[in-house]
């Protein structure tokens, strides 16, 4: 069983939400959940996906934020969930998910992926002391001097980010941690890396990218935070639709679409030290052994595909036939022991 969710929004309100699906103003709302009423703000969130038929909403709800999800173009519809799940195993905190059915103003959206969202009450719920948070919105996040496409150098550091949490300097230290891991070289850069970035932390969500395939999570979709007692700069993973063998579009794409080493300027400066590629490696090695196998994998697909199965054949909102959707634990299963061998092989060369 899936919980299912009721949000009531007056048709002014509603209206003035449809006006700019691009907008990020909020409108009022009610949420029924377990026969109680409670008051919300809503909006729509996301990129591209906001001008798809089924759109994915953001709501606060009691000092709360949650992201309401519509995978629409994941078949599966378990890829973020299930990314997230590895993570946790592999010990990179990230948010957590469940499936409900949602139902706006009487009518049945269908199945939805409810996403915690990074912020205060994340790090409170796991006692993480941050003093400050930053998202990784575009792909100007890549830790270097310059626009990755364009090449050209950028105006500030700062661009690509938005701040959540910490005051107005905290941006001038991510800008300045930026500037210096590109200036620096040698011992230097070392003492520097080690003395502001949380390596190990680092290094364990750069495998989980790699490990689940994903593209565009390198140089953007990442959640950066300074925690209070070390000063050091951590990660945390952030949209993972487009994993375990699939695009962010849902297109099918190959097992080695990811190379070992991901995609940014803060991992081509760490992996310069021989001491930082023999730490990935073991991490690599003991992820390889313990949390990237399809028996470990396994219970989590049939859980998570199992247990929303019998809803996804009446969610008509979807893009997705259901025969796709049946035939996604196979494609994941049959992505992880190509994964598997493909970076047993990239580690040889690391």
């Amino acid at each position: 069983m899936i919980p299912t969710r009721h949000i009531v929004i007056q048709d002014q309100q509603l209206r003035k939400l449809n006006e700019d699906v691009w907008s990020n103003q909020f409108v009022n709302g009610i949420l029924i959940s377990n026969g109680k009423r409670v008051p919300i703000k809503v909006r729509y969130r996301g990129g591209h996906t906001r001008e798809y038929a089924k759109k994915s909403y953001e709501i606060v709800c009691k000092g709360k934020t949650y992201h309401l999800n519509a995978e629409y173009d994941d078949p599966s519809m378990i890829r973020n969930a299930l990314s997230f799940r590895f993570f946790q195993r592999i010990g990179v905190p990230s948010p957590q998910t469940k499936h409900f059915e949602l139902i706006l103003n009487g009518e049945g959206l269908g199945v939805y992926l409810e996403i915690e969202a990074v912020d205060k009450n994340f790090f409170r719920q796991r006692r993480i002391s941050a003093q400050s948070l930053f998202y990784a919105v575009d792909d100007d996040a890549n830790f270097e001097l310059f626009h990755p496409e364009t090449k050209r150098n950028k105006r500030t550091m700062f661009e690509g980010y938005e701040q959540i949490i910490g005051l107005s300097t905290e941006k001038k230290e991510l800008s300045a941690f930026i500037s210096k891991i590109n200036k620096l070289s040698g011992k230097p850069l070392a003492q520097y890396l080690q003395s502001h970035l949380d390596i190990d932390n680092y290094l364990r969500w750069l495998a989980g990218a790699v490990f689940t395939g994903n593209f565009d999570g390198f140089d953007q979709n990442y959640a950066i935070y300074r925690h209070k007692p070390s000063k050091l700069y951590r990660i945390i993973p952030w949209d993972y639709e487009g994993t375990w063998g699939r695009n962010c579009y849902g297109k099918v794409c190959g097992s080695n679409l990811v190379r070992l080493k991901g995609y940014n300027g803060l991992t081509n400066k760490l992996m310069s030290f021989k001491s930082v590629r023999l730490r990935y490696k073991q991490i690599l090695t003991s992820i390889l052994r313990s949390s990237f196998t399809r028996k470990q994998i396994a219970p989590m697909i049939e859980q998570l595909h199992g247990t929303i199965a019998p809803y996804i054949l009446y969610d008509h909102n979807r893009k997705w036939p259901y025969s796709e959707f049946r035939g996604e634990p196979e494609l994941i299963m049959n992505y992880i022991k190509e994964r598997r061998e493909i970076i047993k092989k990239e580690m040889e060369k690391l």
